[in-house]
């Protein structure tokens, strides 16, 4: 251990969610789907039934996609999402996750949660929540 151990915390914190994160997106590309699209997906899904504008999917987003925009045509054209213009305001477009976006979710679940419980089984139940705690604290520092 150095003499900086947030410099060390750091790192290793940056290592693991590289690797932690190569892997979701290669079990993700089989699928056809980005890291990205999924969280909007999870994000829509969680949101259900209200829609959600582009403002707010990106506020949710795990990481910030800087042209939501173009994600959301992307998805749109899968059949992932749909897009609404409001009336009152044709500037907000309003965003929700279709039968075919909640069909891949669905797909996904079982074998994500299998790469999860895979990914963090080396540290047991009891301090794969100590570290969510810890995170969530530092987050929120």
């Amino acid at each position: 251990m150095s003499a900086r151990p947030e410099q060390d915390a750091f790192v290793a914190l940056q290592r693991s969610a590289g690797v932690l994160m190569d892997e979701l997106s290669l079990l993700l590309k089989q699928h056809g789907l980005s890291p990205p699209q999924y969280n909007v997906l999870l994000i829509l899904r969680g949101a259900r039934p209200e829609p959600l504008t582009c403002g707010e999917i990106s506020a949710r987003m795990v990481t910030r996609d800087s042209d939501i925009t173009r994600l959301l045509d992307r998805m749109d054209r899968q059949g992932w999402i749909s897009r609404s213009r409001e009336q009152l305001d044709r500037r907000v477009v309003r965003v929700s996750i279709t039968a075919p976006g909640l069909a891949m979710l669905k797909t996904l679940d079982a074998p994500v949660h299998a790469l999860h419980r895979r990914q963090f089984s080396a540290l047991g139940d009891f301090n794969t929540a100590t570290l969510a705690r810890l995170l969530d604290t530092l987050s929120a520092s």
